[in-house]
Parts: C-alpha cells; structure tokens; sequence
C-alpha cells in the first residue's frame, strides 16, 4: 500500500467516525437513531440526573434519560425504553439511584405485577422519592458535631466533678477496701481448696451422689406410679365396662336399674304390709284383737289361775287318787 496523502486522510477520517460513534454512544446521543419509545416519571428532585443516564431494570439496562423537564412544580424525567417487550408495566415504579457516593446516576424501574397492563408510548410511571444525598450527608455533617461535642465533654475538666467523689471515697477507704480485696482473696482460696460449705459443694462428690440416688429413687417411684396408673386405668376400664352393662339393663343390677317390676312388686309389698297393719291397728282379724282386745288378755289369765289352782290339788292327792281320777275319766 502506498503511503499517500489520500491514505493518510482516509485512515484519519475513519479512526475519527469510530470515537465520534463511541462518544455519542457513551453521551446517549446514538440512541435517538435506535428503534423504542417513552416513558415519563413526575419527581420532586432529580438531584444530579442528567440526560443520557441510564435506565435499569432489575440492573440490565433498558434504556437512556431522554429529556428533564420543569412542569407543574415537578421535574419531569422522560425516558427512551428500547424495546416495547423490555417488560414494563404501567404500575412499575421508578426510582432515581447511584451507583455510590461518587457515582453516576441511574433510573432504576421494577417489574410491577404481572396482571397490569404492558406499558406503551407516554405512558407515565409512578415516581418513589429516595432521600437527598446533601440531605443525608448534612445529617451526618451533624451527628459529627454532635460526636464532636461529646467528645470535648469528656475532657479533664469536665470530668474532675465526676470523679472526684469516688476518688476522695477512695482514698478514705484504703485500709477496708484492702481489708475487704484481702478477705475476698482467703474466701477464694478456701474455695478452690475445697474447704468450707461453698468449697465442699464444688469439690465433694458426696452431694453430686446424693442428687444422683436421689434422683434414682425418683425414676423408681415414676416407675411405680406408671404401674399404679395402669391398674387405675385398668380399674376405670373395668368400672366403665360395668357401668355400660348397668345401662344396657344386663345382670342383676341392670336389671333392677332398668327393669321396674321390682319397684312394682315393693310398692304392692308395701301397700299390702300398711293395710295389714291399718287392719291390726283398728282391732280388725284375729291378730287385730289379740293386740288390742284385752278380754283375751283376762281368759288367758283365768285359765291359767285355774291350771294352777289344778295342780295344786294334784299335788295333795297321791298317786293312787290321781291314777283313780283318771279312770274314772276314761271309763
């Protein structure tokens, strides 16, 4: 090739159409030639957004800031979304962001839900406010002056009334506070020696044994109650089971639970005993006049005085008279 003036101009020309290609690409400028459509967002404040930022969507790049804009005491920041199927919503949110504390500003958009409508050309987003970076750093401006300030409070001056009392208390307790670290240190001892209450109990395994058949003859006796409790549910079975036959009116407390014969056959029991007894009270049968007819009473006597009066004579006579008497009778 031939190192001509045409070769040279041509080989500048082109190296000068490739950066000013990347320029307007870096600037957003390219994108006026791409295919898309917009988008607006209302914000109180864009803080540094400027045109050509970019638009994210969950961070992959959908688009480019296409204008700023004052409108009705709003900023008005409209967008160029590429393609009509990068997924955005009417009900998507957009948020202005940077990338950190010295970064570059970024629209970022959510997906919305997935029922609402695909968003189309004008479509205007609904704008969510993030906190001023000047405001954020004027607070931090001031809790560093608020730091700072406590900060010199601490200086000697000021923290001589504090503690001066518990340094004069101090020095006038020297001798107990030694007293005091001095016993504090023998208990110690005692203890890691494993001597008194204290020292015992940490060292000794007699208590340690204790607790342990102690605890034993506790999982016996819960062995035993498991038992007892076996047998009372057993007995509660064997109760309930009763009782079932009982209701169901089978054997012979069922029966005189459920079956009202015998109740039947008592009243009439009963009826019947009253009116014997009715009877024997007015003197009515024979047993009624035996109990209140007193003639009975007095024949009864009569005959018996006779009987004994009888007797007597037989007594009197001899055996021969009584034999006699009684032929007599017989023939």
């Amino acid at each position: 090739m031939r190192n001509t003036l045409e070769t040279r101009l041509g080989i500048f020309f082109a190296v000068t159409l490739v950066v000013a290609v990347i320029i307007l690409e870096m600037v957003g400028v390219a994108d006026f030639f791409k295919p898309g459509f917009k988008v607006h967002a209302d914000f109180k404040t864009v803080q540094e957004l400027k045109k050509g930022d970019l638009v994210k969507m969950a961070g992959v790049e959908i688009g480019r800031v296409d204008s700023i804009s004052l409108t009705n005491e709003r900023v008005r920041v409209t967008m160029k979304i590429k393609k009509a199927d990068a997924g955005l919503r009417t009900d998507s949110k957009a948020t202005i962001r940077f990338t950190g504390l010295l970064g570059q500003n970024f629209v970022a958009v959510d997906f919305g839900s997935p029922t609402a409508p695909v968003a189309t050309a004008n479509t205007t987003l609904t704008a969510v406010e993030q906190p001023d970076l000047s405001s954020i750093m004027a607070k931090l401006d001031n809790v560093a002056g608020d730091i700072q300030g406590l900060t010199k409070s601490f200086s000697p001056d000021n923290l001589a009334p504090l503690f001066g009392p518990i340094t004069d208390f101090m020095k006038n307790n020297t001798t107990n506070l030694s007293a005091i670290l001095a016993n504090t240190r023998e208990v110690t001892e005692q203890i890691s020696n494993g001597r008194g209450s204290v020292g015992k109990l940490l060292y000794d395994d007699t208590l340690y044994n204790t607790a342990l058949s102690a605890v034993v003859g506790l999982q016996a006796g819960t062995v035993e109650l498991k038992s007892t409790v076996l047998e009372a549910k057993a007995m509660m079975t064997n109760a309930n089971s009763i009782i079932m036959q009982i209701s169901s009116g089978e054997g012979t407390l069922g029966k005189l639970a459920k079956d009202d014969t015998l109740y039947k056959e008592s009243t009439l029991a009963m009826t019947n005993m009253r009116e014997i007894l009715e009877k024997m009270n007015k003197g009515q049968g024979t047993i009624g006049k035996l109990i209140n007819d007193d003639s009975f009473y007095k024949n009864a006597k009569v005959s018996l005085q006779k009987l004994d009066k009888a007797t007597e004579g037989l007594e009197d006579q001899g055996p021969l008279s009584i034999l006699g008497i009684a032929v007599q009778s017989l023939f």
